[in-house]
């Protein structure tokens, strides 16, 4: 059967957590299933068979939301207990369809031209519609500002190019909380202006004008008077 996500290292049996080490595309992070506690030998190998981890791009994304028996994540657990690995993408070989096989190196290379080649199709297309071509505009919030979706597991977890290192994913962490206090700090400052502003239109006075009455003058009255 057909696996996504499993490779092979020589005669060894590996479990492609992720594809590639940021800032490193020459190397990958995996671990040897086959060395593991057969319990939870059993639960990774559950977890990559799954339907969510055969559909997802990287594996780290399904087996981060998945639970060994005794509660832990999958994926903190092997960072934790020193099972995940650090190699070379030319060393691994891979089955990216049933009756083909190439080096990671290789898969990795043809996947990163057609995101790219996407990515530019996606460029193009955004640009048309910022231009009215299409007549589908970005969604933005109140402000007017890009909302974008938010980071990817990989993008969490991985930090800048430090691995699964518990200092890196700190620092991550820390700096997306007073990247969305700032946001939140701003979004204060405008809504204090707008009722400001909101307030001065209420107290503004109100101009009035009084419409002249219709009818003869009064002297005219009088004159008449007198002549009769």
């Amino acid at each position: 059967m057909f696996i996504k996500h499993v490779g092979k290292q020589g005669d060894r049996r590996v479990a492609i957590i992720f594809r590639e080490v940021p800032g490193e595309d020459h190397m990958c992070l995996v671990v040897y299933p086959d060395v593991l506690p057969s319990h939870l030998h059993d639960s990774l190998m559950k977890a990559i068979e799954s339907p969510e981890a055969q559909q997802s791009d990287q594996l780290a994304e399904a087996v981060h939301r998945t639970l060994f028996p005794d509660g832990r994540p999958i994926l903190s657990a092997l960072h934790s207990e020193g099972m995940l690995k650090k190699v070379q993408t030319e060393t691994i070989v891979v089955t990216p369809s049933p009756n083909s096989s190439c080096k990671l190196s290789e898969l990795n290379d043809i996947l990163r031209q057609m995101k790219e080649g996407q990515q530019a199709a996606d460029k193009l297309a955004d640009l048309d519609a910022n231009a009215g071509i299409t007549g589908k505009a970005r969604q933005r919030d109140d402000f007017g500002r890009e909302l974008r979706p938010p980071p990817k597991a990989r993008d969490n977890l991985m930090g800048s190019n430090q691995g699964l290192d518990d200092k890196a994913l700190a620092a991550n962490l820390r700096q997306q909380s007073e990247r969305m206090a700032a946001e939140a700090k701003g979004l204060m400052a405008e809504s204090a202006r707008l009722a400001k502003e909101a307030s001065s239109i209420d107290k503004a006075p109100t101009e009035t004008t009084t419409a002249p009455k219709r009818g003869r003058p009064a002297g005219t009255k009088v004159a008449d008077a007198a002549q009769g």
